[in-house]
């Protein structure tokens, strides 16, 4: 069904707003997936804060123009799927990724982070990206490891001569 010019403006808003504040951008070829099977990628979408949008890609390439995904505009040709990451830079990969091993209909075509450009191969790597919750867990075990080394460099003194006085105290009982 055609959108009148009202409706155009709306979805060229609401995609400029999500744009804005999106961690990453996921397009995707979706041709030959059943209704039902965009249904659960919606849902799963939802759950991991990922927007998920099947719009026309002049409307997609005009909500762009002022956000770091302006660099993708050229690269938007036939249907495709849109998935911006709202929370988590790697959650629209993951979720293409996870997705796409059950339905080969879903092709991922482009990346977008930082305002660069990638081959939809890339979806890999963003996938990799830790979430929030792992990259604090992993700065937290960076921070506290020389803590860790320089209580055992101070306790290690006291150590020695422990295992010295026992030492010369089993050898005296012998």
């Amino acid at each position: 069904m055609a959108l009148n010019l009202t409706q155009k403006q709306e979805v060229v808003a609401e995609l400029a707003e999500v744009a804005s504040k999106a961690h990453s951008l996921v397009a995707a070829d979706y041709v030959g997936l059943t209704v039902g099977q965009l249904t659960e990628m919606r849902k799963k979408a939802r759950e991991a804060g990922v927007y998920l949008k099947v719009a026309k890609n002049t409307l997609v390439s005009r909500a762009v123009e002022n956000t770091d995904y302006a660099i993708v505009a050229d690269e938007l040709t036939g249907p495709l799927l849109y998935a911006f990451s709202q929370e988590d830079p790697g959650a629209a990969g993951r979720l293409m990724k996870e997705f796409a091993k059950a339905n080969d209909k879903l092709k991922p075509r482009l990346v977008s982070l930082g305002g660069q450009l990638y081959p939809g191969t890339h979806v890999d790597v963003l996938a990799s990206l830790p979430t929030r919750d792992e990259a604090l867990s992993m700065l937290l075990s960076v921070m506290s490891q020389p803590a860790t080394m320089l209580v055992r460099l101070l306790s290690e003194p006291a150590s020695q001569v422990t295992r010295v006085v026992n030492a010369a105290g089993q050898t005296k009982a012998a």
